[in-house]
């Protein structure tokens, strides 16, 4: 690895500024992941690394532009009903790609299908409260929902949500042509849009990709998280090529087996007692990364601020000492079995927590694949920025390893409030009581980073942690009026 890392370094220090751009080729971007699966069965769970190809080639009702807001997308203007049950939209005139008309029927269906899908993954607790999708006029649909849900336009964003027509979901409405072009994916504005530059995609490890753009071969790394962000500090930073997406969401130790030494709340919480969060970000070299002890991002809508850092009038030693007495209490030497992914991230991540638990005479060792883990990581950015998609994320319906159900009815109690400061008091409740559970262990914000080089365009930062694709390759989108 440090061979890697010398070479990368001396590479980087004698390529061109650059090897792509407008009027200059393909912009040529190295995506960190598995390619996606374009097949209607494949798109039941898709990839976050193609998250850009999907949302760029099957428009949902609305989109996201590069800095991550709301534009129209099948959906050319919406309204909400007075009593936020209800949005209507109306579609814009145009075709599919086989040069039918969109038409209200096959949109309202497609989506139906898309939601059904998407129910059985990570969106299913967001999706719970729309009742039905109906078909008003020929290019007008409604959305009905159980409940207010403010977040329901970014949920509709979603690559997820993305529709297309066909018996293989092959006529689609998105603003780009994708085809494969030998090792890589070549994208191109469809003829109807804004003219602009073509993209080259290249899905591949994250030592491959951060190598491509250390040699001058790629413009753009893609799809960065802690797990890969060795492979990159030592080659880029110096360069000013870093970008970090302002992302929220859940990084943190997952109780998957709640047994042995984790039955009981007070030692599921000694563990997160001894854990040093600051020096765990701190060993990833990167100023900034925010660490936690709240299962809730802190400054988000629907967060009033009651609930506050845990522990925060003790020092770590104090903290360390409580816990202790705890292990030192529980019959036997607690042995615990964490669940990582591969990557020199999570073998720092590693090190630093077996560090830190046998301060309190709790010994970690890492689960060996197919082994049967009591802790598991959760890296996942949250879908819409607020209170309430943390608390369901660890509500006993999507997290019932250990939950509480108290939580829940608060979480539930605030949904169908009648006002937003009973709504914020009742989320805030939420999080007490399932944090007091202790069914999470909560380390810091998720990171999410990319290269960029100076004369990419149409990059920005955003709350998503994935980048559109239409404005790397010139387009330019619009707000709703």
């Amino acid at each position: 690895m440090a061979r890697f890392r010398s070479l990368l370094a001396s590479a980087l220090l004698i390529v061109p500024a650059a090897c792509g751009g407008p009027g200059s080729g393909p912009v040529d971007i190295s995506v960190i992941g598995t390619e996606p699966d374009l097949s209607p069965i494949g798109l039941r769970r898709v990839p976050v690394a193609g998250y850009g190809v999907i949302a760029a080639t099957r428009a949902g009702l609305v989109g996201f532009d590069a800095e991550g807001r709301l534009i129209p997308a099948l959906a050319e203007r919406w309204v909400v009903t007075d009593d936020a049950q209800g949005y209507i939209f109306r579609l814009r005139d145009g075709q599919w790609s086989d040069g039918s008309p969109i038409a209200a029927p096959d949109v309202a269906a497609a989506l139906r299908r898309a939601l059904a899908a998407a129910r059985g993954n990570g969106l299913g607790p967001d999706l719970a409260g729309i009742r039905d999708v109906r078909v008003m006029a020929r290019r007008v649909i409604e959305i009905d929902l159980d409940a207010p849900q403010p977040d329901l336009l970014s949920l509709l964003a979603q690559p997820e949500l993305a529709v297309a027509v066909g018996a293989r979901a092959q006529h689609h409405a998105g603003p780009m042509e994708i085809r494969r072009d030998h090792d890589h994916w070549f994208a191109t504005l469809v003829p109807s849009s804004a003219s602009g530059h073509a993209l080259a995609l290249r899905f591949q490890s994250a030592q491959d990709a951060v190598a491509r753009f250390a040699t001058g071969k790629a413009d753009l790394v893609l799809g960065g998280t802690f797990g890969s962000l060795p492979l990159a500090t030592r080659v880029a930073m110096a360069r000013g090529n870093f970008q970090f997406d302002p992302v929220a969401g859940l990084f943190g130790l997952d109780i998957v087996a709640a047994r042995g030494f984790l039955a009981e709340p007070a030692n599921r919480e000694a563990v997160a007692m001894a854990i040093d969060r600051d020096a765990l970000a701190s060993a990833f070299g990167v100023g900034g990364w925010s660490a936690t002890t709240r299962i809730i991002s802190a400054g988000l809508d629907g967060d009033s601020g009651a609930v506050g850092e845990r522990w925060a009038d003790q020092t770590l030693d104090q903290r360390r000492a409580v816990a202790a007495s705890r292990v030192k209490a529980w019959k036997g030497a607690p042995v615990l079995v964490l669940a990582l992914p591969d990557g020199p991230g999570a073998d720092i991540l590693f090190q630093r927590l077996r560090t830190d638990l046998a301060a309190i005479g709790i010994t970690l060792t890492r689960a060996a694949p197919d082994e049967a883990a009591d802790l598991a990581l959760i890296d996942s950015v949250a879908r819409y920025p607020r209170a309430r998609w943390f608390l369901e994320r660890l509500g006993c319906a999507a997290h019932p390893q250990v939950c509480n159900a108290d939580g829940d009815a608060s979480v539930q109690a605030a949904i169908h409030a009648g006002d937003a400061n009973a709504a914020a008091r009742l989320f805030a409740q939420a999080e007490a009581q399932i944090t007091a559970a202790n069914g999470f262990i909560p380390l810091a914000r998720p990171l999410r980073w990319s290269l960029v080089r100076g004369t990419v365009s149409g990059f920005s930062l955003n709350p998503w942690g994935w980048h559109p694709l239409p404005p790397l390759a010139g387009a330019e989108a619009s707000n709703p009026n």
